[in-house]
């Protein structure tokens, strides 16, 4: 079964997105990644992310297949030779011959930060989103990820949003079917993305330390595909910011950065774990919604005074513009 065609979105193709981890690709390593259906090469040179079309300019062989060598990328078909920015300097079947600017790998804008590479395969729009806590020397940061959802960046978005499943997906942890109710909270859309202020819930779990506590949220949405929440309790801030990279329509890649300014005592690796539990049991219900496109049609599917972030989320999306992983 062939992978679903990437429809054209100037929204998306002319944002960033994250194509993996910083130190997942180290000196002289080659790296595949999907973006918005197109393969990319990521590798390093002296400290610096690359971010190509994985694609020969010759016969269109990966160039994930090739290697490194003195600054240059060698393809592993017919061994052409690219320099740092996508020139072919050489053709070993005709070492006399100078390649001409048409030898030359498509290149994408890239750029590394919050420990992460991310790639845009226009022009940017704008700046990377902003993750204020990673530069308050206050908060720990922990990288969580990737998690992978065989369903639209939408889906995905829209379900770390929600605060209505908790009791029910996330019971012991993030919620409790005895204390389900939703109070109700403000909701505000700007011109550069939506917030959600005081949405109260209690929690047995909220954040891996095994504490209950009430805790209050701040939402945002920065972009289309990067959330922001703050979860504010008696004992600190916990913040967690999502990316989540639209691979194709229908399966996208979650990244998270986890900020907290407490809990010194509790290990990252059981944060991270903790983090890895909840992801682990929301993927499998994202990936049974349908349709598997978000639908922009408010009338599609039935909302309740709780769904008020959702709901926004959607109404933004729409007037944006936003075709990919909607309908």
């Amino acid at each position: 079964m062939s992978k679903p065609q990437a429809i054209p979105d100037p929204i998306l193709y002319n944002d960033w997105h994250v194509v993996c981890q910083s130190f997942d690709l180290p000196e002289g390593s080659l790296r595949s990644a999907r973006l918005l259906g197109e393969d990319l090469v990521l590798w390093r040179l002296a400290g610096e992310a690359k971010a190509w079309q994985d694609l020969c300019a010759h016969r269109g062989t990966r160039l994930t297949l090739g290697r490194l060598q003195e600054g240059t990328l060698t393809c592993a078909y017919h061994g052409w030779v690219y320099d740092k920015d996508g020139q072919c300097i050489k053709f070993p079947s005709h070492p006399e011959q100078r390649p001409p600017p048409t030898a030359h790998v498509k290149t994408y804008r890239s750029a590394e930060r919050y420990g992460s590479l991310w790639a845009c395969l226009g022009e940017p729009s704008s700046d990377i989103p902003t993750f204020a806590e990673w530069d308050d020397p206050k908060f720990r940061k922990i990288l969580c990820g990737p998690y992978v959802y065989n369903a639209s960046a939408t889906r995905a978005v829209e379900n770390f949003l929600d605060v209505a499943h908790f009791p029910f997906v996330h019971g012991g942890l993030l919620g409790d079917e005895a204390h389900a109710e939703i109070q109700d909270y403000e909701v505000e859309t700007r011109s550069d993305g939506i917030e959600a202020r005081n949405v109260i819930v209690w929690q047995p779990d909220p954040d891996g330390t095994g504490r209950g506590k009430t805790v209050n949220y701040t939402y945002r949405v920065l972009r289309p595909f990067t959330a922001y929440f703050m979860k504010s309790t008696d004992e600190g801030k916990f913040a967690i910011q999502l990316n989540v990279t639209p691979v194709d329509e229908t399966r996208c890649i979650g990244w998270m950065c986890i900020a907290l300014d407490y809990s010194e005592e509790t290990p990252d690796s059981e944060l991270r774990a903790y983090q890895d539990k909840i992801t682990g049991q929301d993927i499998p219900v994202v990936e049974s919604q349908r349709p598997e496109r978000l639908p922009l049609d408010l009338q599609a599917e039935l909302h309740l005074r709780s769904d008020r972030i959702a709901v926004a989320y959607r109404k933004w999306l729409s007037e944006l513009g936003l075709a990919f992983g909607t309908s």
